[in-house]
Formats: C-alpha cells, structure tokens, sequence
C-alpha cells in the first residue's frame, strides 16, 4: 500500500519552459541554437553549485562571458529574466495539494541551496513534510542515500513510497531501493498511475 510520494521539483513541479523561451535566450545572448543548456548546465561549475559547493552568485558570474555577459549588470539582468520565466505546474501542485493530508508527501531534487525559498514563493511550501536536495545534503540523484535520507524523515519504507521523476536514470535508481517508479511526462499520465496503483485523490 503507498503511504508516501515522493516529487522531483524540475520539470515536474516546476513546469518545462517552452523552447520559444530558450530560443529568445539565444538570440538575444548572440549564441547558436541549442547551446544555452550546455553552457549552463554541463559546466562542472553547475555540479559544484548543485551540492552547495558554489555559491549560485559565484556560478552565474563565472558563465556570465562564455553568455557574451561581460558586466555585473548584464548577467544580474538575465539572471533575473531566467528565474522570472519559471512557472509552476499547476496541473502537478492540483494533485499534490489533493494528496495533501491523506498521504506522507516529500520532495527529492538535484537543486542548489535555496529550492524551499521557490516553494514558499509559490505558497506550496506546506505541502511537503520533507523536502531534500543536493545542496543541502551534497547528494545528487541518482545517488540512493539521497533517497534514504527522505524515507527515513517520511517514517516510510521503501517499498511504500512512490518516486515521480522527469528524468528516467533516476526513476530506476529509486526503483532498484524498492520505490514504486514514475517516469513523469504529463500530469495527465501520473494521474491514471495514480488511479492504477490505488492512490486516493480528491
């Protein structure tokens, strides 16, 4: 019997950006098509900030030249522009807050320090009992103490619990400890996942 859910925030409680939004991005850095993502997020820079390692500050500072942003300014301003494009998936928060209280809830999220800051900016933050990220334990998925770490604040087993993740590398990792998988790609699809495993909603 499920007892626990566990989310992963990227992508899954925070909504995709459309690529429209990239490609403005890259038009207006003066960049080629398609290479924003591995600018930002293949730089080993981007693991140091993920475990706290690096300041996020520090982080957009050091990319900021390879953006073509050469000024302090310049790279505070598209830093801002980039956060004030991230919306939540309120399809996803719909289904969380009608599991809310019925079920123990938790977040497991390869994100930098500050990811409850987004929560409570999005007034979702009392949803979760637990939310656990990499910058605030250096524990990246697929890492499975990562995982652990939320079951045992849960008071859950794993094979309790059921794991909802974008990405599908850590969807097995959390299936090989037991957890029930999701591999998300719609709202629509966890919905009938939900209904299929016996998950009470609404």
């Amino acid at each position: 019997m499920i007892r626990a859910l566990l989310f992963d925030f990227g992508r899954v409680i925070s909504a995709q950006k459309p690529s429209r939004l990239f490609r403005g991005y890259e038009n207006d850095l003066g960049l080629s098509p398609g290479t924003l993502n591995d600018i930002m997020f293949e730089s080993p820079l981007w693991n140091q900030a993920l475990i706290g390692e690096l300041r996020m500050e520090d982080f957009w500072r050091a990319i900021g030249p390879e953006l073509n942003l050469f000024s302090a300014g310049s790279i505070d301003a598209f830093r801002r522009r980039y956060y004030a494009d991230e919306k939540i998936n309120e399809e996803v928060v719909a289904i969380i807050a009608s599991l809310s209280g019925r079920y123990r809830l938790g977040i497991v999220s390869n994100h930098p320090p500050g990811l409850e800051e987004w929560l409570r900016c999005w007034q979702i933050s009392g949803l979760f009992d637990t939310v656990v990220s990499s910058g605030e334990t250096g524990l990246v998925k697929p890492d499975g103490r990562i995982f652990q770490i939320a079951l045992e604040r849960l008071g859950v087993e794993a094979t309790e619990t059921l794991f909802i993740d974008d990405t599908r590398e850590h969807v097995v990792a959390a299936q090989e400890m037991g957890m029930i998988g999701h591999h998300f790609r719609s709202a629509g699809s966890l919905i009938s996942h939900l209904q299929e495993l016996g998950v009470e909603m609404y």
